[in-house]
């Protein structure tokens, strides 16, 4: 049985696509709090109406970056937790952070990666005129959205396509690979070698969603 937290910063949407499923499935886990950065942020109200013990851990209560991450450590660390999920955190975390999670640190980003790491994701999409889009689930690695890819799901571009409509297209396919990619580190499916992840007892091709796909 692997505990888990989630860290959000916002609506939290993701956050709850992986709490119902981890409940849904039955998985050898337990979702043990959601925790965010903003007292304001509207996932926590979801999550309290989910049944999840919610905490808060204010990134405005601290100096910098480092004593706010030696915080959220220490909480982490009270909770025993196995696994942490970055669902919508919206935190760049320190290299003593994620040294310290290495391995047990996961993050979703709205675009197929190795394109588009950072922010405004969509928009940034829309102005390359790039016809394909989508969201990645990843490991977290000291470089900023550059870990190793545990899953991915793609979405046409298309005419007429803003960056609230686009969002929100990645968006639906967003709840459908997150949870997929978090069974696979709960039940210790992941490998990785040379910066790649391997998934032990799935293909490569179900790694990749999609739209109106798998």
């Amino acid at each position: 049985m692997k505990t888990v937290a989630i860290l959000i910063s916002g609506q939290g949407s993701n956050m709850a696509s992986l709490v119902r499923a981890c409940r849904d499935e039955h998985w050898p886990a337990r979702i043990a709090a959601v925790i965010a950065n903003r007292a304001e942020a509207a996932g926590l109200e979801v999550a309290r109406g989910l049944g999840v013990p919610v905490e808060v851990v204010a990134h405005t209560a601290h100096a910098g970056r480092e004593s706010f991450d030696a915080a959220l450590t220490e909480r982490l660390d009270a909770l025993g937790v196995d696994l942490v999920v970055l669902a919508g955190f919206m935190r760049i975390l320190t290299e003593g952070f994620v040294s310290r999670f290495a391995g047990r640190l996961v993050n979703i980003h709205p675009s197929l990666l190795p394109a588009f790491p950072g922010l405004d994701t969509h928009a940034r999409a829309l102005a390359a005129g790039v016809r394909m889009h989508g969201a990645t689930v990843h490991l977290v690695t000291p470089a900023l959205d550059h870990g190793p890819i545990l899953a991915q799901a793609a979405v046409p571009v298309l005419d007429g396509d803003d960056a609230s409509t686009l969002a929100a297209r990645v968006l639906a396919v967003e709840h459908r690979i997150l949870p997929k990619a978090v069974r696979w580190l709960v039940e210790d499916r992941v490998r990785v070698s040379e910066g790649r992840a391997e998934v032990v007892g799935v293909p490569a091709d179900e790694r990749l969603l999609w739209e109106g796909g798998r």
